[in-house]
């Protein structure tokens, strides 16, 4: 479908055919991204990944972080990370549920992946650092809220040389901006004088890196705006993305009890735990209901139900009708997952279809099967898939591993059980917050 959003043409593509068409057959010449007069303010202009146009700066940091940030090998190498910090989850889960408190799932799962990515980012300096925690999520925060809004020389390009129109919402950008410049500069200068002193004892182990430590030894003229530009891509994605599907999942159960109860029970009679004790990346290898549950929940709940816009760099042929250079095309990953010609079923929350023998055993989420894109496909995929499954199976296991739940007496609930009211911005998201009371599980105690 081609609409007209001011002056700008707009390709709706919706069906796994044409999204085949725009994210394979002609991936190159779709790889491109628009300009955005805000994004190019808080995300450090062309240095970005996720909307930097098509070019060799953009294939730069996507090597950079493909390569040495999120290869299978790295994404293991964090596990001691993500099993640490689903460890104070659930000590603060536990202490709650001895109080006989609810718990804020979506403030439960954003922390979660808040404190998980900065980390990484930011290593052993980042633990117990309240204060950058903070600022971290008031970012996030901003960054979501401009990056969602309303610029009209967005749709009408030819009122950018009337720079009233935007004044205002630069100046917000430009705000923001600089709290990231003196958050960023604070991280990286810290890092550049840690190296320091570890080459001068002589110790280079690599094991020790975290994700800045391995950019500032990246060569090829990386500039400061560009490692920026590289730190807030992940900051961003690997916040919202995870807890935004963690606590869709969470609310799907919850509205399916005997569905919780099978995922319960898969992790329950394949894993022996006592106490408090976690489960680990290890136990849940082969735990293909818990892998199914997070896949049914991508489907209806896509983090980024429109995909990231790409734009045409050239003339092409789609079905038969001809898209024009410079046409923005928007892949509505939402109505792909829930198109009744490729799913049975298809406004329903049915792992089992994930399940070997369902009728969606083989597809995944990678970019391969265009009627489920979740993370895009083609040159342009969100490059921490696999970061991002690693973190939602390992938190989730736990939690309903060693807690059972129940929805508090005094939350308003529709007739199915949960609130599924949703907001919208860069994500979309539960309207209310997801409150669940937790019942620490007989079995898992001494």
């Amino acid at each position: 479908m081609l609409l007209h959003l001011g002056q700008v043409p707009n390709l709706i593509v919706s069906s796994p055919r044409a999204a085949e068409a725009v994210l394979r057959t002609h991936d190159l010449v779709f790889a491109s991204r628009p300009y955005f007069l805000i994004a190019d303010i808080l995300l450090y202009g062309p240095s970005n990944i996720g909307l930097s146009p098509y070019g060799e700066q953009w294939r730069q940091s996507r090597r950079i972080v493909t390569t040495h940030l999120l290869t299978n090998k790295k994404v293991r190498s964090y596990r001691v990370a993500r099993e640490e910090e689903v460890h104070k989850v659930m000590a603060k889960v536990h202490e709650l549920s001895t109080k006989g408190l609810a718990v804020d799932m979506t403030e439960l799962f954003s922390t979660f992946s808040n404190d998980l990515i900065c980390r990484l980012v930011s290593g052993k300096n980042f633990q117990g650092n309240d204060g950058r925690n903070k600022l971290f999520r008031q970012l996030f925060k901003a960054n979501s809220v401009l990056l969602a809004g309303f610029n009209l020389e967005d749709y009408y390009p030819g009122l950018a040389r009337l720079k009233a129109v935007s004044r205002v919402m630069c100046a917000k950008a430009r705000k923001t901006r600089k709290l990231w410049d003196e958050l960023l500069d604070k991280i990286i200068d810290d890092h550049m004088s840690k190296q320091q002193c570890e080459h001068d004892r002589g110790n280079d182990d690599q094991d020790e890196m975290d994700f800045v430590d391995v950019l500032l030894l990246q060569e090829r003229g990386i500039t400061r705006d560009h490692l920026k530009a590289i730190l807030v891509d992940m900051f961003q994605a690997g916040t919202e993305t995870s807890s935004v599907v963690l606590v869709f999942a969470m609310a799907e159960l919850m509205k399916k009890p005997h569905l919780m109860a099978k995922l319960q029970a898969e992790l329950r009679t394949n894993i022996s735990k006592q106490g408090q004790e976690l489960l680990t990346e290890c136990d849940l290898t082969n735990m293909t209901y818990l892998k199914a549950v997070i896949k049914e929940t991508l489907r209806l709940h896509p983090p980024t139900p429109l995909l990231l816009p790409h734009l045409a760099m050239a003339d092409c042929d789609i079905d038969g009708y001809t898209v024009r250079s410079g046409t923005r095309v928007i892949v509505n990953a939402w109505a792909i997952g829930r198109n009744s010609e490729s799913w049975e079923a298809a406004d329903e929350f049915l792992p089992e279809r994930f399940v070997d023998g369902g009728s969606a055993a083989n597809v995944d989420f990678i970019g391969t099967d265009f009627q489920f894109l979740p993370f895009g496909a083609g040159r342009r995929i969100c490059p921490g898939i696999n970061f991002a499954s690693a973190s939602m199976e390992i938190i989730l296991a736990n939690l309903l591993y060693h807690f059972d739940w129940d929805v508090p007496a005094e939350v308003a609930v529709d007739k199915d059980g949960i609130d599924m009211a949703e907001a919208f911005g860069l994500s979309v998201q539960l309207e209310e917050k997801l409150l669940l009371l937790p019942v620490e599980y007989k079995d898992s105690m001494h």
